[in-house]
């Protein structure tokens, strides 16, 4: 495979995902390519264009892949939801999630929106933008969550398409690497 075809993928929206780079001497897994898990209870899955997608249980986070569910999570909120999240019951309910999310190796709480909507309180809440701001300042403080905005819903599925792919790529080459140290060759 070569980098710029992997470039292609955070930049082109349609470009197409290449398989995981898993020795040949693994069998079915070479060109293998990650499925998105979508959690059960969330209400308005975002769009995937380029991996396929399943529902499932996931123990925290809205967004995983099949095989890395363990170790790999994405907390989606729209800028209402986050709004919500800021005050009250929501916010301790929130940071309990975020909470849970402290144990994966990849984790993620994407903001559907931009930070200037929040600036502006272009939302419909008496919550404060300097509140709201101030929450993410915490969540990526207290919880090690970076907060990351995507500026629509199929921005944000791309990026966790993305996340996704080079994450599991990663998992595979450290499983190449051990299969190599023990011996293990291309056929």
């Amino acid at each position: 495979m070569h980098v710029s075809s992997l470039d292609a993928l955070k930049d082109e929206p349609e470009a197409e995902i290449p398989g995981l780079p898993a020795l040949r001497s693994l069998g079915n897994l070479a060109g293998v390519r990650p499925v998105i898990v979508v959690d059960t209870r969330e209400q308005c899955p975002l769009p995937f264009a380029r991996l396929a997608v399943e529902r499932g249980t996931l123990v925290s986070g809205d967004y995983s892949f099949r095989g890395g569910e363990e170790l790999f999570a994405v907390e989606r909120k729209s800028i209402p939801d986050l709004v919500g999240c800021c005050v009250g019951e929501n916010r301790e309910r929130f940071f309990r999630e975020l909470h849970r999310l402290r144990g994966f190796r990849f984790k993620r709480l994407l903001v559907v929106g931009t930070r200037e909507a929040i600036e502006s309180g272009e939302y419909h809440s008496n919550v404060a933008p300097k509140a709201v701001l101030a929450t993410l300042a915490a969540v990526e403080a207290r919880f090690d969550v970076p907060v990351v905005f995507a500026t629509s819903p199929e921005e944000a599925g791309r990026r966790i398409e993305a996340w996704a792919f080079w994450y599991a790529r990663e998992l595979v080459e450290n499983v190449n690497d051990l299969a190599r140290a023990c011996g293990v060759t291309q056929s």
